[in-house]
């Protein structure tokens, strides 16, 4: 995918979002459980941190995993 892409997507998807995300915040974003977002994250789907017992997950990487895989994202706002 193009940088210029990315850089456009960035700014439309997710946009009421932190540039780094909770596995409570991806749920929220994919609109899906807490067993598939930790599925995602150690199956390597969607890259993450893992600091102590929790993820950081960049918001590019839920992006780039929306885009790649044609996932439609859940239509929440960032405070549901």
């Amino acid at each position: 995918m193009k940088n210029i892409d990315i850089q456009t997507l960035y700014k439309l998807l997710f946009a009421d979002y932190p540039d780094i995300v909770t596995v409570r915040q991806l749920q929220v974003m994919l609109g899906i459980s807490r067993h598939a977002a930790y599925d995602l994250l150690t199956g390597g789907s969607i890259r993450g941190l893992k600091l102590s017992n929790a993820y950081k997950i960049p918001k590019i990487n839920v992006i780039r995993y929306v885009v790649e895989n044609g996932v439609q994202p859940a239509a929440r706002a960032a405070g549901s």
